[in-house]
Parts: structure tokens; C-alpha cells; sequence
């Protein structure tokens, strides 16, 4: 009797603080929301101001007929003599040269040396040095040209991460995801911008600028990949490599209207990338993310630029779309974080649902996904930022200091960059208990994917709640985010898929996700998706 009583206690005790706990966390959630609204009041007026100081410009069209072949074909196509690599590599050289002006996307460029190197792909290819099999088997990119984001070290060509430094910083070395790249053919044409540290959902920095939507140049193409998708979405890229360690690659695929995809952590090596970091636990979040214009160049990039000792993956498998069990949720539940889903990304939403007859279900644990997010992602240890590594000489920023600076308007950093030190600091006064607690929900959230998903399931999910928004509005809408920091922080695959334009003529994307090593089951819904609601579209000209 005694031992019933103690268990009762208990039980009454635990699910006491299990109540209390929930009613912390919404008001946690309705406060940050409320602070997200707050914020508004000063960041929109600001940013429709800078708005009304841009003039609309429309990017050049489209004339050459080369930049409208997806990567497939053209590889074809140069190992069979039908075209040049020079022809193509020219073609996209000249169409950077157009769009950049608006853009204002690449870093650095190599693009005589890369005429160079498609001059001597020709003259193999013309020469017979190997047959089309080995060419297709060996170095299916071969001739192809590859931008790549500037975070991610190319040798020779500007490597700073969109940090200001007393000097240009060059890559000594390729990146190992780069080295994969032209190990099968790919030569690089560029590289291009991204926020400082790759530490913000909109590209800017001291050193380049700020990088422009193709679809409207007073508005956003996202961050951190915010250049790689303005190129790739305004014809001026085929297909490039990215990063995303809290939706990188996602919102700007979104944004500018492409197909970007986070594969299954440790399936691409992250090595040779700005920020590193050290923790050992890094590539559960972080990776080097493929992006393409079209979406059946999505799988022929993953195995080309996959490590060799990494995990396996089977990218280009064919699947039967009607074996694939398809699920969806066209909100995020009950946080009180994020803001409500646009309209038209909500039909977006449904419509995809409704034509793979997928199963609406209510995953509620994704109600934490930005405490989960923040709990694991602010916590990583020895990541790069501006306080704790110096580079060729430069000194470590002290926080106080740095804040200060950036008030007085004398700092050489980004808004992001000074406050992450901030968001450290403020996550470290969490008791441990409460992360332990957090790390336990991400666990379960993760199982909960696996049994509903098995190895044959997808699950349809906005990438984010509208599409591109004017200039600096993000700083607003943070926390919106979460929608794809959840899948950084349980480690699935995912790929945002371009599906329509909305009302104002800008992309909308969606995110179909998949468990760990199924990578093969998003690629070929995405390909399924292109062919039914037509992809990627030209921006106005």
C-alpha cells in the first residue's frame, strides 16, 4: 500500500512538472512571437524604405537556347559532338556577365581558365582519348561548368566567408566536395556570395554586398546560399554546390526557384568549408548541399560530389512515384512561433498533396522545433564565428567590444555575426536538465519520422510561410525559420522542389523530406514534381 502511494506521488509529481514545463514553452513561444511582431515595427518601415530608394530592374532574357538544357542532357550532348564544352561554357560566362550587374551574386570568377579547360575537353573528346561509356561512367560532368558557393574553398579563388579581412584570403586547396567535382569532369566557373560566416537567412556582407532576387531585385534571394540560387535561378548557373546547416540551401532554392536538397548528414564531406568547426558532432547538422535549375540534375550532382568513405547513398536509383507511401502536414501545429502559411503557399502545399494522394497526419513534437533547433545548433562547440578564431593574424572580436562597435556603426561585421555571440551566451543559461530534455524530444521526434516513414515514405512540409520577401524583412520573421532548422536538427534529407509561381510572380517552394539513407525517394519526387507542375520559369525580362 505504501509502495502504491509513493508510486502515485510520483507520477502526480512528474506529470506536474510535465504540465508546468508545457505552459513555459507556449508562453516562451507566444513571447517570441510577440517579440517577431515588435521587431516588425521598426524592420519593415526600414525596409520599404530602401525599397522606394531601388528601381525595379528586369533581368536581360534569355536568348541563348544552351541555357535552357538541364545538365544531363548537355553532358550527353558534348560526349556524343552534338556541342562544344567551349560553346556551353561561353554561353553561361556571357549570361554571368548580363545578370551579374542586377545581381550583384559572384565573389570571384576563373572564367578565362575555364575556357581553357573546355578547350581541352573538346579536343580529347574530338580525339577519341576515351569512348562515350568511359566518358559517362568516369566523368559524367565532364565539360560542364559548376558554380560554387564562396564559403566552400576553391583553389585560387577568394575563400573568406564574407569576412573583412587587410587582405584578399585565397583557398591554397579545393574543398574535398570540389576536388569530387572535378575528379568527374566539372570545372568551376565562379564563386558566389553569401553572408558573413554563412550566419544569415539573407546575403550580405561588408566585403561583396548584397546579393539580389532574380525574380525582383528589391527583394531577397535567402541566405546563407543567397548567391549560388540568384545565378542559378536567373539562367546564369546549371548547377552548383551549396551549404545548409539550418536551411542554407532550402529558403533561397525557394526563393529564387530551384531545387536545393540537404542530403543525409556525412554522405558529402563538409571539410574545407567557412565556418569550420572541430566538434566531432558538426556533420549531424551541417553539410555541403547540391542545387540545380532543373530537378532530374539533382541525383547525378549528389553521386559526383559524394565522399568516397562517407555515408552510401544511391541517388540515381530508379523509383516507382506510386510505391512511395506520401504524407503531409500544411501547417506547424501548435507552436505559437511561426506566422500562418501564405495562401498561396498553402495551395501549393495541398495541391502536391492531393496529387501524390498523400495522408495528412499531425506530427505534434514539431511544435518544438525551435527549441530543439536553438537547444542543439547554439550549442555546437568551436564553431567559427568572430569572437572565437582568428584568422591570418586578424585578432579574436571580444563581445562587449564588438556590440558596441556595431551600435556606433564602426564594426566590420553583419548584424548576425555580433549577436550570435549573444545567443551563445543566452542558451548556456539554460539548465542542463532542459537541453537533456530537448535532446530526448528531438530523439523521439526522429523515431517518430523513422516508423511513419520507414524506408519507403516521404512527408510534404513548407520550407517557409511566404515567398521572397523585400530586403532585411527576415530579421522579422526568424523565427519562421524553424519550418527547416527541425530536419538540421533530427538529421533528415531534404529537398525544397519548385513548384509554382504565386500571385506576385515569385517562387514558390515546398520541402519533401525522407528518413536517413532514402535520399533516392525525395530526388525522384522531385523530378515527379517538375514534370507535373513545370519546375523552374524563366524570370521576367
Amino acid at each position: 500500500m505504501e509502495f502504491l502511494s509513493n508510486s502515485i506521488v510520483r507520477s502526480t509529481i512528474y506529470y506536474l512538472f510535465r504540465f508546468i514545463d508545457e505552459i513555459m514553452s507556449y508562453a516562451m513561444r507566444r513571447f517570441l512571437r510577440g517579440a517577431m511582431v515588435v521587431f516588425g515595427w521598426f524592420v519593415v518601415p526600414y525596409s520599404r524604405i530602401s525599397v522606394f530608394r531601388t528601381a525595379k530592374r528586369r533581368l536581360p532574357a534569355i536568348t541563348n537556347p544552351l541555357l535552357e538544357i538541364p545538365a544531363v542532357k548537355l553532358a550527353e550532348m558534348i560526349r556524343n559532338k552534338e556541342v562544344t564544352s567551349e560553346a556551353i561554357v561561353q554561353a553561361y560566362i556571357d549570361r554571368c556577365k548580363e545578370v551579374n550587374p542586377i545581381l550583384n551574386a559572384i565573389v570571384d570568377e576563373r572564367f578565362e581558365e575555364a575556357l581553357k579547360e573546355a578547350r581541352i575537353i573538346d579536343r580529347d573528346i574530338s580525339n577519341g582519348v576515351r569512348t562515350k561509356e568511359q566518358m559517362k561512367d568516369q566523368t559524367p560532368l565532364l565539360g560542364l561548368p559548376v558554380t560554387i558557393k564562396e564559403s566552400i574553398a576553391v583553389m585560387g579563388l577568394r575563400n573568406q566567408g564574407g569576412r573583412v579581412f587587410k587582405e584578399k584570403r585565397v583557398a591554397e586547396e579545393d574543398a574535398p566536395c570540389v576536388q569530387q567535382v572535378k575528379k568527374h569532369g566539372g570545372m568551376v566557373l565562379l564563386v558566389s556570395n553569401t553572408p558573413e560566416l554563412c550566419m544569415c537567412w539573407e546575403t550580405y556582407n561588408k566585403v561583396s554586398g548584397q546579393t539580389n532576387n532574380p525574380y525582383d531585385n528589391r527583394r531577397t534571394p535567402g541566405g546563407s546560399s543567397g548567391g549560388e540560387a540568384a545565378l542559378l535561378g536567373s539562367g546564369a548557373s546549371l548547377i552548383g554546390l551549396s551549404s545548409d546547416i539550418a536551411g542554407s540551401a532550402r529558403l533561397p532554392a525557394m526563393f529564387s526557384g530551384i531545387f536545393g536538397h540537404k542530403p543525409t548528414p556525412y554522405a558529402v564531406s563538409y571539410q574545407g568549408h567557412i565556418p569550420g568547426c572541430s566538434d566531432r558532432n558538426f556533420g549531424d547538422y551541417f553539410t555541403i548541399a547540391p542545387m540545380a535549375r532543373y530537378a532530374c540534375d539533382l541525383p547525378l550532382l549528389l553521386r559526383c560530389i559524394s565522399d568516397p568513405n562517407g555515408t552510401k547513398l544511391t541517388p540515381e536509383r530508379e523509383v516507382a512515384i506510386n510505391d512511395i507511401n506520401f504524407f503531409f502536414m500544411n501547417n506547424d501545429g501548435p507552436s505559437g512561433t511561426t506566422r500562418a502559411l501564405s495562401g498561396d503557399v498553402k495551395r501549393a502545399i495541398d495541391d502536391v498533396a492531393k496529387h501524390f494522394n498523400a495522408k495528412l497526419v499531425k506530427i505534434d513534437k514539431l511544435k518544438w522545433s525551435l527549441e530543439l533547433a536553438m537547444s542543439m545548433m547554439l550549442r555546437i562547440e568551436n564553431v567559427e564565428t568572430i569572437y572565437n578564431k582568428g584568422i591570418d593574424g586578424e585578432p579574436k572580436k571580444r563581445l562587449g567590444v564588438e556590440t558596441i562597435r556595431y551600435l556606433l556603426g564602426r564594426s566590420e561585421s553583419i548584424f548576425p555575426s555580433v549577436v550570435v555571440g549573444h545567443l551563445q551566451e543566452l542558451v548556456k543559461l539554460f539548465p542542463e536538465s532542459r537541453h537533456n530534455q530537448l535532446t530526448k524530444i528531438a530523439s523521439k521526434l526522429k523515431q517518430e519520422f523513422q516508423e511513419l516513414l520507414g524506408t519507403n515514405g516521404v512527408f510534404i512540409y513548407p520550407t517557409f510561410p511566404d515567398t521572397a520577401h523585400y530586403h532585411y524583412e527576415i530579421y522579422h520573421k526568424l523565427v519562421d525559420t524553424s519550418y527547416m532548422m527541425v530536419f538540421n536538427a533530427i538529421g533528415l534529407p531534404v529537398t525544397n522542389c519548385m513548384v509554382r509561381l504565386d500571385k506576385n510572380n515569385l517562387p514558390i517552394g515546398i520541402q519533401v523530406v525522407t528518413n536517413p539513407g532514402q535520399d533516392h525517394l525525395i530526388l525522384a519526387v522531385a523530378k515527379s514534381i517538375e514534370a507535373h507542375f513545370g519546375g523552374w520559369v524563366k524570370p521576367p525580362a
